[in-house]
């Protein structure tokens, strides 16, 4: 578990994962609404080498990013129909290829999502203050300044 102070630490938190992920990783990113989803996701771009905007693709489902050191697949399924809104985008050839994938909203298609699947939430506590974040990490296989993630 990670806490951070403000949007700068929760890219910077994505920026090190980017860093470090390896071809074939999906994660899957849960959390609420305003809890910093697309900021993180931007820190695992950058991480990637990928100098592009990246904005949460809400309506379209899926952005590619081919700029950086892997091909970065971005879900957002918070608006997804049914399950075969996924098979139509082609889901598969992103999950089990050779980059990386990062579906914000990822517990609504839980039953798609491989095994090995990294999970991350991210939480507010808005007694810690306006901008903290409780960001937890499982399944990730990369080292994290000497902690294993």
């Amino acid at each position: 578990m990670t806490e951070t102070f403000c949007a700068e630490d929760t890219f910077a938190l994505g920026r090190k994962i980017g860093e470090h992920v390896r071809p074939g990783t999906v994660i899957a990113l849960v959390g609420d609404l305003g809890v910093g989803k697309t900021v993180f996701t931007q820190g695992v771009a950058a991480g990637l080498g990928i100098r592009e905007p990246v904005n949460s693709p809400t309506f379209t489902i899926m952005q590619i990013y081919d700029g950086g050191r892997l091909p970065f697949y971005h879900f957002d399924v918070y608006r997804i129909g049914d399950i075969e809104e996924m098979e139509e985008i082609g889901y598969e050839d992103c999950f089990y290829g050779e980059g990386v994938c990062l579906v914000e909203w990822a517990d609504l298609i839980q039953e798609l999502l491989p095994e090995e699947t990294c999970r991350i939430t991210i939480e507010k506590d808005m007694e810690k203050g306006m901008d903290y974040r409780r960001i937890t990490v499982e399944g990730l296989k990369v080292e994290l300044d000497g902690e294993r993630a």
